[in-house]
């Protein structure tokens, strides 16, 4: 893996409403964009490469299907998984109740990404989804639908991130509300801002598909709060394998408040479900190095934290379709990028938006698809081996939505109505209610000690 990377960077619609598209993509005549950093597994039919390249603090982990000479493989026409082939997968409800509120954060602006999701959700057959319908929502960390931010640079591009990020959510989710809030770069303090931003304006769930490593002796007490939401908040758990390839855990995903979403490998199968899974070989999975373990973590081998807490397909040799006119069009694009918005639209589809503890999934365990065989490298134990129960790769497994809709369960053990597919989210795109008071509430102590930070800076 190169040195570049080491920061590194879904519908309700009916079940078999459109063909299966995981074919390999006919390259188009666009030129498309430069990926800085292929990926060089063995045995990969197709290269890959990493969508974001740059030095800011955080990296998104959207990683892509490529060409020889690195460039993104674009194709005038869908290839890779369908809406359909994950509502299949992960056995995902036909039907919810209300329209839950999906918010998706990522750094930079995509100027073309309304119309790009529009292209998307038309290819599928999913209902429109804009911001003339109020389906959609584009902002800045604010809140706010303008000023946006600028594009990225040419070689961190983020508009692959943000596609996936509104593809997945809608091949999970279509009757949800997307809000998607575009933070000003890279650098950590407007990614962290954005989580309060997103409580406030009523998310059921928010994604984050990126992160950076910790570093030994670098406390993270001052960042905490940020992710301290009263959502549920799902992070990528890294695409470099064990321990980011030697460089540290990714954080937000070893947070005390976030769920970390680790990444398998997918491929249809004659067996009852109809699919098999195994751990994704650049998945990450690690332990913190000063975030206290959990009392639901009892037997994972770490000192601290650990990653992940649950997966979803995230290998881009079994990637999903997506569609980006950046790069040149319809793209195949996977990595713990894919497989985090996926599981948190999951979770707002199925009404568990307001489990904000990894400690849920343990106790729902035996509704997951447990993920038994893989690695991600060579520590020689269940921190990057897939076996039976819990393993650093998959977590508990990946979900059943169906089993999930009739999980009841808080961090504590106790009952709770809003487990259910009737409670735990927004009903309405209009009305954020006791949700947006509490977020909102909560973005004044965030931003002071934001500007405390800077001013020590």
């Amino acid at each position: 893996m190169s040195s570049a990377r080491r920061y590194a960077c879904l519908s309700v619609a009916l079940l078999g409403l459109v063909p299966s598209c995981a074919a390999e993509p006919a390259d188009s005549d666009v030129q498309s964009a430069p990926v800085i950093a292929l990926d060089r597994a063995a045995g990969d039919a197709i290269p890959t490469g990493a969508a974001c390249n740059g030095t800011g603090r955080y990296r998104c982990f959207a990683h892509v299907q490529a060409t020889g000479d690195g460039h993104v493989r674009a194709a005038d026409a869908p290839a890779g998984f369908s809406p359909s082939d994950l509502q299949s997968a992960y056995d995902i409800p036909t039907s919810i109740n209300g329209h839950p509120t999906i918010a998706l954060i990522d750094a930079y602006g995509d100027a073309a990404l309304e119309s790009d999701l529009a292209t998307y959700r038309a290819a599928f057959d999913l209902p429109a989804c804009s911001t003339a319908n109020g389906c959609l929502q584009i902002v800045n960390t604010d809140g706010n639908p303008s000023p946006l931010p600028g594009a990225p640079p040419a070689d961190d591009d983020w508009t692959v991130e943000t596609s996936l990020d509104v593809d997945m959510a809608s091949a999970a989710c279509p009757s949800c509300n997307l809000v998607v809030i575009e933070a000003q770069d890279d650098q950590g303090d407007g990614l962290e801002l954005a989580q309060a931003t997103a409580a406030g304006l009523g998310a059921s769930v928010i994604s984050n598909s990126w992160g950076g490593p910790e570093k030994q002796g670098v406390a993270l007490t001052g960042v905490e709060p940020y992710f301290d939401q009263p959502v549920a908040v799902f992070v990528a758990a890294g695409d470099d394998g064990y321990d980011d390839g030697g460089q540290g855990p990714d954080y937000p995903g070893t947070s005390s408040h976030t769920i970390a979403v680790g990444g398998t490998h997918l491929e249809k199968a004659s067996n009852p479900r109809g699919w098999t899974e195994t751990a994704w070989s650049s998945g990450g999975s690690a332990c913190s190095l000063s975030i206290a373990k959990p009392s639901y973590q009892a037997s994972t081998g770490c000192s601290f934290k650990a990653t992940t807490d649950i997966a979803a397909v995230g290998d881009p040799q079994t990637g999903m379709a997506s569609f980006n006119s950046n790069d040149g069009g319809w793209t195949v694009v996977g990595g713990t990028s894919a497989a985090t918005p996926l599981v948190a639209s999951i979770f707002a589809a199925t009404g568990n938006g307001g489990q904000t503890s990894g400690a849920f999934i343990a106790q729902n365990a035996g509704k997951l698809n447990d993920v038994t065989s893989g690695n991600n490298g060579d520590c020689g134990n269940v921190l990057c081996t897939a076996g039976k129960g819990w393993d650093g790769p998959t977590g508990y497994g990946t979900p059943d939505a169906k089993l999930l809709v009739t999980a009841s369960a808080t961090p504590d053990g106790s009952d709770d109505p809003y487990g259910q597919i009737s409670g735990g989210c927004s009903s309405t795109s209009g009305d954020v209610g006791w949700l947006a008071i509490i977020g909102l509430l909560s973005l004044a102590p965030v931003r002071a000690a934001a500007g405390r930070r800077r001013a020590r800076a």
